[in-house]
């Protein structure tokens, strides 16, 4: 096999193995199975409300409706979000009830999340920046494989 079929195939099955270890990206309004109990957002007089059951638990602005999830169990429920909303992500953890939320306070559009353990890992327009207890940190390059 040529040198440029063995390039090809191996930048074809990283970008595939990449893909699959970022978390995709939702539109999903709800209901959303939580560990908290049933997630709902819906759009009101003052931007998006985000209710557990019945129960609205944050309030923030936004165009429409963009999170990744984080999973676990044999239920799939999800444990945390992080949200798109017009002034920043809103990272929701689930695990508490009501939801922890705490707002990134930095505008960008994330394109990808990882998840590693308490940290949240963000490619955005800006970069790339790991969020933890409530802390945002823009990364520098490294050997670091995130997964």
């Amino acid at each position: 096999m040529s040198p440029t079929k063995i390039c090809i195939r191996f930048a074809i099955a990283s970008t595939l193995l990449l893909g699959a270890l970022a978390h995709a990206q939702s539109d999903a309004a709800g209901p959303i199975a939580t560990k908290a109990g049933a997630l709902h957002f819906l759009r009101d007089e003052s931007g998006m409300a985000a209710l557990i059951d019945t129960q609205v638990f944050d309030r923030f602005d936004a165009k429409r409706i963009a999170h990744f999830d984080e999973t676990s169990g044999a239920s799939d429920t999800v444990t945390r979000m992080l949200v798109q909303s017009d002034t920043g992500p809103l990272l929701y953890d689930f695990r508490r009830n009501p939801p922890l939320v705490q707002r990134v306070n930095q505008r960008m559009t994330v394109k990808r999340v990882f998840w590693q353990g308490e940290e949240v890992v963000m490619q955005s327009n800006l970069g790339w920046f790991g969020f933890q207890r409530g802390k945002l940190t823009k990364l520098q390059s490294s050997t670091t494989t995130y997964h």
